[in-house]
């Protein structure tokens, strides 16, 4: 007897829960052929306060714990992404059309990469940290600290992209509200499905699914994000005013990529150091 299938329904990834946009508002997204694939949240600004509300109760909890922690969870994500790696070989086909080759290959180094940002969660303070020398008898130490909520425009490479962003905001102790890939979104809420799963504390990342344009604007000027990642954006008249309304509250701002990013080349820290703030202790030397 033949069976309905169970379509699934693809909603927004806000403070650890799935809700739909309170807009309920939604788009379609189709595969490589054009075809329909689902209907994704389209998230409003409403959507975007409720997710930066979020990640802000959130920052304090994700920042204080140990490095180490943070580490494990990150490595936990990896391991609950290998175990569901089937579904996004599978999404990545449907929606891009590449091979099951490139698709394969494309999971495996998300995977490899989460594990990559893990292993530099309790070292990075150590290698941007320093002991200064100064004239006269005190000890005078940089040390580094989370920046707090960055918000992102996610790349439209639909996983490992994604993926390569919002790591380094995490490990290093920050909390984030990302726009995912308005071409390819649903890889993004299956990932959000992956960290609820991780034990990632509800609100460390958020999930938003819609039109960049919309949303990206509320996300730089609201007076509560400390940073912003460009990366995904492609429209150069729309990330420049993104940086002036960044620039109302001193935002961190990492700016819209002049040339097309190769995700599968090796890392550098500076995604790391993006986002980490330097803070500066002078202490006397005991006689």
């Amino acid at each position: 007897m033949a069976r309905i299938d169970v379509k699934k329904t693809y909603k927004l990834y806000i403070g650890g829960a799935f809700p739909r946009s309170e807009s309920g508002r939604s788009y379609v997204v189709n595969d490589a052929k054009g075809n329909l694939m689902a209907n994704a949240a389209q998230a409003s600004r409403k959507d975007a306060r409720d997710a930066v509300i979020a990640a802000r109760h959130a920052f304090g909890g994700w920042s204080s714990k140990t490095a180490y922690n943070r580490s494990q969870v990150v490595y936990r994500i990896a391991e609950v992404l290998e175990g569901r790696r089937d579904q996004f070989v599978a999404e990545l086909r449907a929606s891009e059309g590449v091979t099951a080759a490139k698709a394969n290959a494309a999971v495996d180094a998300a995977i490899d990469r989460l594990v990559w940002y893990a292993g530099w969660a309790d070292k990075i303070t150590q290698v941007v940290s320093s002991a200064n020398p100064v004239a006269g008898p005190y000890f005078n130490i940089s040390s580094s600290e989370p920046t707090g909520v960055v918000a992102v425009v996610a790349p439209s490479g639909p996983l490992l992209g994604l993926v390569s962003v919002i790591a380094p905001i995490i490990v290093t102790g920050n909390t984030c509200v990302v726009i995912a890939s308005e071409e390819h979104p649903l890889t993004s809420i299956t990932l959000g499905e992956v960290m609820a799963t991780s034990d990632l504390p509800g609100g460390v990342v958020n999930m938003l699914t819609g039109s960049v344009a919309e949303i990206a604007p509320w996300l730089a000027s609201h007076m509560d994000v400390n940073g912003i990642d460009l990366t995904g954006v492609t429209d150069a008249d729309l990330a420049t005013s993104l940086e002036v309304a960044a620039a109302d509250n001193l935002k961190r701002v990492r700016r819209a990529p002049e040339a097309p990013i190769d995700w599968m080349a090796t890392p550098g820290i500076d995604r790391l150091t993006d986002w980490l703030e330097t803070k500066t202790v002078w202490h006397p030397i005991g006689i």
